[in-house]
Formats: C-alpha cells, sequence, structure tokens
C-alpha cells in the first residue's frame, strides 16, 4: 500500500501550525462533506480520507510519530512485530530505548514512550447539519439536530461482557501488556507487546454482552438542541464540545461538527456583515422626495429621501445589519433606489407628462415646482 501523505491530503506545508490545520480541516470538511454530495462515493472517500490525515495532524503525539516514521509511526501494531516497525529486524526502538533507560522516553529523537494499549483515549469527531433560515442566522436560534453517534453500551457500561462480568487476563495481569525477551544488534533486550488473550484491555470476556457483541459500544441516532449564534452564516461549522462518539475504556467524547446551512432570503442579500435589499419608489417620490418605509431585519423603519433621488442611488442604514459573530457590533443596510415607472396611462397622466417635459425648457424653478405638484396629485405617491 503507497504510503499517505497527510500534509499533502490536507494541503498545508510540514511545518504548518495548529491554528492553519484546524482551519484547512475546515474547509475541506465543508468542500467534501456528505451531505452535500449525496451519493458521490468519491466525496465520501475523500472527506473520510481528510478526517484521518486531521485525527493524526491535530494530536501532537500522533503527530510527531508521523513525522519520524511516516503511516507506520501512526498505525495500531506499530512495533508488533516483524514488519510492524520501521526498522528492519522487527524490534522496537522505543521499547529498546525504554528498557535500556529505565522506562524513559528517548524524546531527542522524537520517540516518545508508548501509551498503554487499555489507556482511556478519546472518542472520536461526529459530524451533522442543520438548515436555517435568513433571519434565524442573523439572530441566533435554537435548533434540533440528529445524528450518529456511538454510544457505551448500556446494558453492559462498556465492558462488553453479558451483565458487566469480566476478568483480569491472566497472561498479562491486567497491564494489557506483555513482555518479551529478543536477541537485537543491541544484544538481548526486553520489548513490550500487546496481550494477544485480551487485545491490550487488561480483561478476559467469557460471556460476550447480546447488545453490543462484546465491543461494549453501540450505534444509535442521537438528538439534541443547539445553540446557534447570531451572525453565524452558511458552510460554517458549529464545534459542540463533548457531543462526539464516545471514548475507548473511559476516555472523554469527542465533539460534534455541525455544518449550517443558511436557506437565501427574498428581499435580502448578504454581503459579510452588511445586509442589501432593494427599494422601489414612483417616479413622483424620487422627484419630489418623500418619507418611505423600509424593511429591516429588525422590522420596518422610517426613511427620507431627498428629491431628486436618481435610479441606482443607494443609502445606509448604520448599525442595521447582521451581528458579528463571537463580537460585539453589527454591519449595515444598505437600500440602492429603483424607480417603478408608470403603465397604462391615462390621457390626462399623458397630457401631464408632456406638459411637463415641454416646461423642461422653461429655467423658472416655481413653474416647475408646479408641474411636480400636479403629477403628485394625479399619480399619488
Amino acid at each position: 500500500m503507497a504510503e499517505k501523505d497527510y500534509y499533502k491530503i490536507m494541503g498545508v506545508p510540514r511545518n504548518a501550525t495548529e491554528a492553519e490545520i484546524k482551519k484547512a480541516y475546515r474547509e475541506l470538511a465543508k468542500k467534501y462533506h456528505p451531505d452535500l454530495h449525496p451519493g458521490d462515493k468519491e466525496a465520501e472517500a475523500k472527506f473520510k480520507e481528510i478526517n484521518e490525515a486531521y485525527e493524526v495532524l491535530s494530536d501532537k503525539d500522533k503527530r510527531a510519530r508521523y513525522d519520524q516514521f511516516g503511516q507506520a509511526g501512526v498505525d495500531p501494531n506499530f512495533g508488533g512485530g516483524a514488519g510492524g516497525s520501521p526498522f528492519t529486524g522487527g524490534f522496537d526502538i522505543d521499547d529498546i530505548f525504554n528498557s535500556v533507560f529505565g522506562g524513559f522516553g528517548f524524546d531527542g529523537f522524537g520517540v516518545g514512550r508508548r501509551a498503554a494499549s487499555n489507556a482511556p483515549r478519546r472518542g472520536t469527531d461526529s459530524e451533522a447539519s442543520v438548515t436555517i433560515s435568513f433571519e434565524e442566522a442573523a439572530k441566533g436560534c435554537v435548533r434540533q439536530v440528529t445524528y450518529n453517534q456511538v454510544q457505551v453500551c448500556e446494558e453492559c457500561h462498556g465492558t462488553g461482557a453479558k451483565n458487566g462480568a469480566t476478568r483480569t487476563c491472566p497472561q498479562c495481569n491486567g497491564t494489557g501488556q506483555v513482555r518479551i525477551s529478543q536477541r537485537t544488534p543491541f544484544g538481548l533486550v526486553q520489548t513490550t507487546r500487546t496481550c494477544d488473550r485480551c487485545g491490550g484491555s487488561g480483561k478476559v470476556i467469557d460471556d460476550p454482552c447480546p447488545a453490543c457483541g462484546g465491543s461494549g459500544r453501540v450505534n444509535r441516532h442521537k438528538t439534541i438542541e443547539i445553540n446557534v449564534p447570531a451572525g453565524i452564516d452558511s458552510n460554517q461549522i458549529l464545534n459542540v464540545s463533548g457531543k462526539g462518539n464516545a471514548g475507548v475504556n473511559g476516555g472523554p467524547n469527542g465533539d460534534l461538527h455541525v455544518l449550517v446551512h443558511v436557506e437565501p432570503h427574498p428581499i435580502f442579500e448578504r454581503r459579510g456583515n452588511d445586509v442589501w435589499c432593494e427599494l422601489p419608489i414612483t417616479f413622483t417620490q424620487a422627484a419630489l422626495g418623500a418619507e418611505v418605509v423600509v424593511p429591516t431585519i429588525d422590522g420596518k423603519v422610517e426613511y427620507q429621501i431627498h428629491p431628486g433621488t436618481q435610479p441606482g442611488d443607494v443609502f445606509k442604514l448604520r448599525g442595521k445589519g447582521i451581528p458579528k459573530l463571537g463580537s460585539r457590533g453589527r454591519g449595515d443596510q444598505y437600500v440602492r433606489m429603483t424607480i417603478e415607472v408608470p403603465r397604462n396611462l391615462s390621457q390626462k397622466q399623458k397630457d401631464l407628462l408632456r406638459e411637463f417635459e415641454k416646461s423642461g425648457e422653461d429655467k423658472n424653478y416655481q413653474k416647475r415646482r408646479s408641474f411636480f405638484e400636479k403629477l403628485k396629485s394625479t399619480f399619488g405617491e
């Protein structure tokens, strides 16, 4: 099998910071999330590959082993027999240094002490998605999400045994590991291996739990309420701490990543934290000025437009935009003017417009003003 380059998969350099790796993961997760590509096996495979890479690069210890030894360094069977070690001869260099130096890791070469097989491990993260309205994104809301979660089996309480009855493994005495003496180029060295009898758990199950088949974990549909913060945008990911898959050996749960979809609005358009909309007004309102009612995400507000407003003119309502996510303040609302041209004019209205057209040659302001007033009384606001 070809060696995977996790840095290439994530699209980050080998010296990338934790923040850069996390940012890359969020962008890729949004791009290839299965909910956005239903039935697309290629996108699903890519999403799994991204999660595999992120699981290694986001963990400081795993990343150090991967940088030192490649994929073999993060393989669960790393050092577990001939061919399992990145070195020839079948010996585990970590165990050799642990033995020679009394159990201390040899961190100067990037090799740390092996964690016990039955040590608590954090659960993996879960994914879900939610669709909200434009107003809910602007103001925040509480929504329910349903997703698949790996949970601790309630029947056996995670032990994997019927009625929770287990016994200490007689081969490793509950440690989950056994020591084997090997003759190596360094001499006779004791190496530590995962116990074959208990698989590293330190416990032996004589009667497996029928509910979980002895795994101690089950897949269930779970529904929870989440708080969607005001100002969130479409395709952003909410992280719900501790709501992911159950940990192993009493380890903490992973997190839940919720991909947010925001429905488009028939009137408003979002640009960053600003809101844009168009406001249709009549010819006479544009010419003479008028007090108009403008829709905003907070409700209707009154605004006085100036005489002589032109099509495409834009005015700003300060502080009427989207709240800034995670901070104080709001964006603004911008309103673009559109002029409605009257249709199906009566003969009287046509005559008035022709009279107005002729009055344009007269420079007398008051005379032209009187024509505007006539137009206003005829056409209305």
